[in-house]
């Protein structure tokens, strides 16, 4: 690699509302890497549990270039993109540690795959189910992806057992 290369670096961009699969594919269509961390949610509609894979980072999206060579113009005017995040008139590096790690917690898609290890006092957000978005206490885990967590229902600390896949550690 000669000295004057520079490595491509991560930025974040803001998503114009509705866009990410436009903003994703025209961005890609220009030799762009993305990164677009997702994960399951469950959502009340209609008095049914609904559950969608959603954004990790509602209106944003990775875009990974070398920023010495201009690009960022080329980001800001992609059709879906409202503007890459920008202190001044500079955009924000993300830490290249931080996309690492969050790309090692996705699967090839880019959804986030369970926490690996869950120890009991660990506070945990329920994700999916009848429980969505409740916070609950690890009590214990088995093998099996089992986990029980206490939550606290009506004053009372109440024992549900859930996959592992339908929490997320806080």
């Amino acid at each position: 690699m000669d000295s004057h290369q520079q490595k491509p670096a991560w930025f974040l961009a803001q998503l114009k509302p509705n866009s990410i699969q436009i903003a994703k594919r025209n961005l890609e269509r220009q030799g762009f890497k993305t990164f677009l961390p997702m994960e399951e949610q469950t959502l009340e509609r209609r008095g049914k549990f609904v559950t969608t894979t959603q954004p990790f980072f509602p209106g944003y999206i990775f875009v990974s270039f070398e920023a010495g060579k201009g690009h960022w113009g080329a980001v800001n005017s992609t059709n879906g993109i409202t503007k890459l995040v920008s202190f001044g008139n500079t955009p924000a590096i993300v830490p290249a540690g931080m996309i690492s790690e969050l790309m090692q917690r996705c699967d090839i898609s880019g959804k986030l795959l369970p926490p690996v290890v869950l120890l009991p006092g660990d506070q945990v957000l329920l994700t999916s189910g009848p429980f969505a978005n409740f916070v609950a206490e690890v009590e214990k885990t088995a093998p099996e992806r089992r986990v029980w967590v206490l939550m606290d229902v009506l004053g009372k600390k109440t024992r549900v057992t859930v996959n592992s896949d339908q929490i997320r550690s806080l």
